[in-house]
């Protein structure tokens, strides 16, 4: 049995004034890094709870870290069977 651990990090940033929170979420592999980002967005009515705007923020930085591991795997496949990929859900 083989065993391979990856790491992502998730770095936040609360921008106070713009009522924003930014998030970037890091994919760290053997020989790769991909990167996602994501932001989040307060309303001026909506009462002020960082927790929400940091999950939302970390949770979109997430799926286009996801996205463009999909993306990066499908390119690997291409380069290895010479034809393009089928993926499936």
């Amino acid at each position: 049995m083989t065993v391979r651990q990856w790491t992502v990090d998730i770095t936040i940033d609360e921008v106070e004034g713009e009522r924003t929170t930014h998030a970037e979420a890091r994919l760290r592999t053997d020989g790769e890094q991909l990167a996602g980002r994501g932001t989040a967005y307060r309303h001026p009515h909506d009462v002020e709870v960082p927790q929400i705007g940091d999950e939302l923020a970390a949770a979109r930085a997430l799926s286009e870290l996801s996205h463009r591991l999909v993306l990066a795997a499908a390119q690997d496949i291409e380069e290895v069977t010479h034809r393009p990929p089928r993926l499936k859900r």
